[in-house]
């Protein structure tokens, strides 16, 4: 932690337990691009009174995953075809269920975050002239696209680091954040764990109390067993909705084939060489070349493998006539249902058979065989292709110890990234939290389907936006201490308890990893990239007994901070059920990254021939209009649903002299 003061209260004490409690105006939770970005644009505005907390500096999504080329999304600058953020923002809501006017601003705003990243030094690629040549990314027409390699994010989030310490910003490392203090309609503080303090009476609880709260503790990469979220990044949603935080689009996740040793996505060239694909039954140790069933002939195989690197995110639209995602459907089968394992070998090209013939690079599309020209590709093996077109790729796992050229990919559909999240406005606040700004992935802004790479510039925009209203709107301290206090002390008294139950019996070793796997599986099962209303509905009820479960956990005191975890991570899976369950029911159908099959009574398409009774429901066009809310009634102990109907883009023409005076007054952000 940097030298940076903040305001000591007085001790909360509970039964003799005395947690200390400390004041600072802004508490910025998680150090992922999002919210290191925040902090640095707020030391920026002149707020010095603000600290970082965080359970890990080297932990998050941000620091710890990418893809084979991650991508920045912005305005073209450097292409001769027309640009505007307007229509930039028609192609962020093109997917549906997004608000115009933050599409509209995360178009404006994309230059200057990412000339904020540039400015701190982070490497873009340039070309002579100074423009930062783009490319075209999925679900996008122009080339918006900007890339550092597969490491895009964590180089960003080096950089932000670097500059909040050159800045002197406070940062508290080894933190668990573990509950969220409220006091009436607006944020006030979080009860955090020192996990370095945990043998102490208090468990290493402190309270802190704050004017403004950013909360950027990503998504929820901990919720499932099929992840490529890194290992280290569990999520903390749960922590704002058990406070009543209104929560926008939870159905809207992307999903996608991934390696599971080393999770990594396999997208882009790890497809484009044509490996082989196969199975293993757990039981018999029987090999499958599943794919060969279900492809009229090698041509279409070879086709819908290689279209699968460009269109990597699963997408029910792309299942009829042998498309890429009729491979996501298949791989999901031999792993959920079937049970059993899947292989992405480059040491083979694909295995055919009498039914659909063999390999042969003369069977090649013209769109591939022209990739593959272009690329200079004519290697016998995926290996051997590989090694031509992306050497990188193969060194990515080398460096995680796992040679290609010697051992295949265990391979399933994973979760990637949450499109939903909490829902806040056009600063980035809270819908009805005042104070509470969630950013990052954290926030819900992306609607059902979004372009590649705009998750990246949404975290820069975003925390830009809550920064300006922070600084300029809430720079001024308001928070009645005493009574959030008040409101500090129950959080503490709540948690202190639940860590006396944990810790009322012996230990049982393990006990905090099965009960984490249980809720994991059931959401990679049932809320992942195929969904029904009988599993949805059977897994909310299994969700809803598990939670209840919780009380019966006990675990070694190192490990509370773990089993905190569980508790708002269990609380907030079920809510994502709880979601998905109201969407079906809504008449929601297949849509951006997930499948619904049809009930017994519902008409639908099979997916294919020889799965008949996976029948698709079609997506409901008219909820493209509409976003689902969702809020938990801590009164009640329910959760209540909302649909609201999207805001579309702006049109209004603004007059400068009026901007000016909104903007002098501060009118700008009511």
């Amino acid at each position: 932690m940097s030298s940076t003061s903040y305001t000591k209260l007085k001790s909360v004490e509970i039964d003799s337990v005395k947690i200390p409690c400390t004041y600072c105006h802004t508490l910025v939770l998680g150090s992922g691009c999002a919210s290191l970005s925040t902090a640095v644009r707020l030391k920026r505005a002149g707020l010095e009174d603000l600290c970082i907390v965080t359970d890990n500096i080297f932990g998050g999504t941000s620091r710890n995953t990418g893809s084979d080329k991650q991508t920045y999304y912005k305005l073209s600058d450097s292409t001769r075809d027309p640009d505007t953020p307007y229509r930039m923002a028609e192609a962020l809501t093109a997917g549906g269920a997004m608000h115009g006017d933050i599409a509209l601003i995360e178009a404006i705003g994309s230059e200057n975050g990412f000339y904020n990243l540039v400015g701190m030094g982070v490497p873009f690629p340039y070309n002579p002239w100074g423009g930062f040549t783009g490319y075209k990314t999925d679900h996008d027409p122009l080339q918006r696209g900007v890339s550092l390699g597969p490491y895009t994010s964590k180089l960003m989030t080096e950089y932000l680091e670097r500059e909040c310490r050159t800045l002197g910003i406070g940062i508290l490392d080894h933190h668990d954040v573990v509950k969220l203090i409220r006091l009436d309609d607006r944020a006030a503080g979080a009860l955090i764990m020192n996990k370095r303090e945990m043998d102490t009476d208090s468990r290493g609880l402190k309270l802190f109390l704050c004017d403004n709260l950013v909360f950027g503790l990503g998504g929820p990469g901990g919720f499932y067993e099929k992840s490529v979220y890194p290992k280290p990044q569990n999520g903390g949603i749960g922590l704002a909705l058990e406070i009543g935080a209104t929560a926008a689009n939870l159905t809207e996740s992307q999903y996608g084939l991934t390696s599971q040793k080393f999770r990594w996505n396999l997208s882009g060239s790890y497809h484009q060489v044509l490996p082989r694909y196969y199975s293993i039954d757990g039981e018999t140790g029987a090999t499958f070349d599943f794919l060969n069933d279900y492809f009229p002939d090698m041509a279409a195989l070879m086709n819908a493998v290689f279209l699968k690197g460009y269109q990597w995110p699963f997408d029910p639209r792309k299942i009829p006539d042998y498309g890429s995602s009729l491979l996501d459907v298949l791989v999901y089968r031999e792993t959920e249902v079937l049970g059993r394992k899947v292989y992405m070998d480059f040491r083979e090209n694909p295995k055919g058979n009498d039914h659909i013939g063999c390999f042969d690079p003369a069977l090649l599309g013209r769109e591939a065989a022209e990739y593959w020209r272009n690329s200079g590709i004519d290697g016998t093996t995926p290996i051997e292709r590989l090694r031509q077109l992306n050497p990188a790729a193969i060194q990515l796992y080398l460096d995680h110890n796992i040679d290609l050229a010697a051992e295949p990919l265990e391979m399933a559909v994973s979760a990637q990234h949450n499109n939903g999240g909490l829902a806040a406005d056009i600063w980035w606040e809270s819908v009805n939290i005042r104070r509470l700004f969630p950013v990052g992935e954290a926030n819900g802004t992306h609607g059902a389907a979004r372009p590649g790479g705009t998750a990246l510039n949404s975290g820069q925009v975003g925390a830009f936006r809550a920064a300006q209203k922070i600084a300029l709107a809430y720079r001024d301290k308001t928070l009645n201490t005493e009574k959030a206090r008040d409101s500090g002390r129950r959080a503490a008294s709540e948690i202190l308890g639940i860590l006396q139950q944990l810790t009322a019996g012996s230990p049982v070793p393990g006990c905090d990893r099965v009960y984490k796997t249980g809720f994991q599986q059931r959401m990679s099962r049932y809320a992942a990239a195929v969904r029904s209303a009988q599993t949805a509905k059977e897994a909310k009820a299994a969700a809803e007994k598990q939670e209840k479960d919780y009380t019966e956990l006990q675990v070694d005191p190192m490990r509370l901070s773990i089993a905190l975890k569980l508790r708002h991570m269990v609380f907030a899976h079920r809510m994502y059920l709880e979601a998905i369950a109201d969407y079906i029911q809504q008449g929601g159908g297949s849509r951006a990254s997930s499948l619904v099959i049809a009930a017994e009574d519902q008409t639908g398409t099979p997916v294919h021939p020889l799965l008949p009774d996976w029948r698709v429901v079609p997506e409901n066009l008219e909820l493209r209009g509409r976003i689902q809310h969702l809020r938990w009634n801590p009164d009640t102990k329910k959760p209540e649903f909302n649909w609201i109907d999207t805001r579309p883009i702006p049109t209004e023409n603004s007059w400068f002299e009026t901007v000016w005076a909104r903007y002098l007054d501060g009118s700008v952000f009511k």
